[in-house]
């Protein structure tokens, strides 16, 4: 039991996963803000849905590896592991994620087709599910800019 109780307050104490609890939050965040602004209405589904302008995932894992880095150093091989993890995570998001959800919208229209001529059932896939580079980019970019700043205080 200690050592559970040991894990549990150690991860609540340990500054870099704080930092990149922080980074997905303000993208979530922005998520929600950049929505409202582009359909005037409050879409709180986008606090928890997948794609969006921000990408939380590249936020979140670039504020890993940055903070990684600035802890343990930019030549340290969990620096490495860190980067070689966002990088994958940001190019599955916005390229296998991005075109899966290009794929449900096109799919969307045949069931729709389909469903006014009484041939089929409709039920819709989840349209948004990457990114694209743009929201992968600027998501980086709000990872590095918040581990930074939070990493140097």
């Amino acid at each position: 039991m200690a050592i559970l109780e040991a894990a549990f307050f150690g991860l609540w104490a340990n500054r870099t996963l704080a930092i990149c609890l922080v980074a997905w939050l303000v993208a979530q965040t922005l998520k929600v803000a950049h929505s409202y602004l582009a359909e005037g209405r409050l879409n709180f589904r986008r606090f928890v849905g997948a794609g969006g302008m921000p990408s939380a995932h590249s936020a979140l894992v670039t504020s890993l590896a940055t903070a990684v880095g600035l802890q343990e150093g930019w030549n340290a091989p969990v620096t490495a592991l860190a980067v070689v993890f966002a990088l994958i995570v940001m190019y599955d998001a916005a390229g296998v994620r991005y075109a899966a959800g290009r794929q449900a919208a096109v799919l969307n229209r045949i069931v729709d087709e389909l469903s006014r001529s009484g041939r089929v059932r409709e039920e819709r896939l989840k349209e948004l599910l990457g990114h694209t580079p743009v929201e992968v980019v600027i998501g980086a970019l709000l990872g590095i800019t918040i581990a930074l700043w939070l990493g140097s205080r």
